[in-house]
């Protein structure tokens, strides 16, 4: 909770990924990734794609030119990760209310012509909607970049790295998906993105 008595927020500290991450952990070239994805977010909130709202980032010192980045964004009440609610057991009706979910933000990211490099199940958060329905929400922006709406590279690139991951959490952590469950999204995600 923020001091002054604003809307709950959820802090991050920017890191890299990808091999280098041992190396180069939280330290980034100034500017950092900050701007970068409060510029991102900006966009995807224009263009109808739910992602939490930037509030602040702020840059820190790390030695020389490097330097580290926190970003705030507004809390999504309720919210949890595609991943743990995939390992959950949940009923039916339920579990497909959660891949409905999933399948509208791949529209909406494929309507803004937006790619998602690290689209994975723990940046996918599933939260209740104001209409009692489940939203997914897009978290961790600040490499997405952007082609052609419509384009259907795009959504088959975000297709192929949400399916890696959940596979991956299938594989490593016992999550019950069958590959029956990828091919529905996948096609249901291609028919609302048309």
């Amino acid at each position: 909770s923020l001091p002054s008595g604003g809307p709950p927020v959820v802090v991050r500290r920017s890191r890299h990924g990808g091999l280098l991450a041992g190396i180069t952990g939280d330290r980034f070239v100034a500017p950092t990734r900050a701007p970068r994805e409060l510029r991102t977010a900006l966009r995807l909130e224009r263009a109808g794609v739910p992602t939490p709202e930037v509030l602040a980032y702020a840059t820190y010192p790390a030695g020389g030119a490097l330097r580290r980045a926190d970003i705030a964004t507004r809390e999504i009440e309720g919210g949890q990760d595609l991943g743990r609610l995939l390992s959950d057991t949940v009923p039916g009706s339920e579990r497909t209310e959660r891949w409905t979910a999933v399948v509208r933000l791949l529209a909406s990211l494929s309507a803004a012509g937006a790619r998602h490099p690290d689209l994975n199940a723990a940046n996918v958060l599933l939260a209740p909607a104001d209409t009692g329905d489940i939203e997914a929400w897009l978290l961790d922006v600040d490499r997405v970049w952007f082609d052609r709406p419509n384009d259907p590279r795009v959504m088959d690139a975000n297709l192929r790295r949400l399916a890696r991951s959940v596979r991956k959490w299938r594989d490593r952590w016992g999550a019950q998906i069958e590959e029956s469950e990828l091919d529905i999204l996948a096609r249901q995600a291609r028919s609302a993105g048309r």
